[in-house]
């Protein structure tokens, strides 16, 4: 009862103390703004231009904190600049669905919210966001943490572009989703100035104007902003699509340098070696990082999905990846030493449509880095998987017949 209070209060306090208009983006003051230990917990002070929506709650396993705001320009902040705090081991913040900003702190351990509001400036219209969080007792946390209910927020969490249907297309055409891995308050891996989730939405975005111009294709995308996409949402995209593939885009770093070169990854119950267990733990913690509760998934589910993914559409995603490695390599695109892997990745589990995870290369590599990030390298790559596509299609095709016999 406390925490549903206490929640009411702090998404209705601006509304009841100002009547100022909320419009455009609230600018966080990256000067002032700070995440710090309090002596027996947690402070965190977010000064912002104007006031706006919020709310605020706790998460377990991992225990986070999760504010949303209508909405936060976070330029100029960095974990590094906001993060000052023993009681808190990370955090991370960026866009989470349209007109929403979120920030997740991981909490170095049980800490309760003690008080949570928003001071605003009748002169000049600023707003401070304060909250105090006090240590507690695992029990304590585990029973107080977790989404509060909120009609409206559930109404704007089904507010999105991406879930408006796509143009239609011959019937005949082979939609292909495309998925920008990562995004919003999720960025990915960073190296060189370059962020994954930005680099892959606008290879994905030119790897779907190639597919429309190739023609018999109907290309899709998961997003087309830098906002965040849960999992479920981008499956939900891509059957509210009709999808035949599904292609996973990423460009991942690790700790060396001398990794490099595109790869194709299917689905497997276990990873084929060390390297695809942590590229796969790192792309399956997309959901996590994004301070989603995942407390009431079900694994048997999960696994359910992977029985059906093997037996349904297990030997056309090996065929599209062995198509796509091979057209890579015909187009000249610097290969992985082992351009063909598997792991448990979940987003290639659908049982419904075939589909791969590509690594266009490596955002740790300077090579790749190079590659990726001009128009000329991002081309040979497209071309190789457009012809990949087109070839595991004709091959498709021809099979049909013999399926239906």
């Amino acid at each position: 009862m406390i925490r549903a209070l206490l929640f009411l209060i702090v998404l209705l306090w601006p509304f009841a103390t100002t009547a100022q208009e909320f419009s455009g983006l609230a600018r966080l003051d990256v000067a002032q703004s700070q995440v710090r230990d309090a002596e027996d917990g947690l402070d965190v002070t977010l000064y912002l231009s104007q006031p706006v929506p919020f709310r605020v709650f706790t998460l377990d396993d991992p225990r986070r904190l999760v504010m949303d705001f209508r909405e936060v320009d976070w330029r100029g902040a960095s974990r590094a600049g906001l993060l000052n705090a023993d009681n808190a081991t990370d955090l991370r913040f960026g866009a989470f669905r349209p007109g929403w900003s979120r920030l997740v702190i991981d909490l170095a351990g049980p800490t309760l919210i003690e008080t949570a509001g928003m001071e605003v400036d009748e002169t000049d219209g600023t707003a401070v966001v304060r909250v105090r969080l006090s240590r507690a007792d695992p029990d304590r946390f585990a029973a107080a943490a977790g989404a509060p209910p909120d009609p409206d927020w559930d109404i704007h969490a089904t507010d999105r572009p991406s879930l408006v249907a796509p143009p239609d297309g011959g019937d005949d055409d082979l939609v292909v989703v495309i998925d920008p891995g990562h995004g919003g308050i999720d960025p990915g891996a960073v190296r060189g100035g370059i962020k994954e989730a930005d680099i892959i939405l606008q290879f994905s975005i030119e790897l779907e104007e190639a597919l429309a111009r190739a023609g018999g294709i109907r290309p899709v995308l998961t997003r087309r902003a830098d906002i965040f996409v849960p999992l479920e949402e981008r499956m939900t995209i891509a059957r509210a699509a009709g999808a035949d593939v599904l292609l996973s885009l990423h460009a991942d770093a690790l700790d060396e340098e001398v990794t490099r070169g595109a790869s194709v990854y299917t689905l497997t119950g276990e990873a084929s070696d060390g390297a695809s267990a942590r590229m796969a733990e790192r792309h399956d913690r997309g959901d996590l990082l994004s301070g989603l509760d995942l407390s009431g998934q079900d694994d048997t589910v999960a696994t359910v999905l992977m029985d059906l993914a093997r037996l349904e559409t297990g030997p056309q995603s090996l065929r599209l990846a062995d198509q796509v490695v091979t057209a890579l390599d015909d187009a000249g695109v610097a290969m992985n030493s082992r351009p063909r892997r598997t792991a448990p990745l979940a987003v290639l589990t659908a049982p419904d449509f075939a589909s791969v995870l590509i690594e266009i290369g490596f955002l740790s590599n300077p090579q790749d880095r190079e590659v990726i990030g001009s128009p000329a390298g991002r081309a040979r790559i497209i071309g190789g998987i457009v012809q990949g596509v087109q070839r595991w299609d004709a091959e498709r095709r021809a099979r049909a017949p013999l399926l239906r016999q």
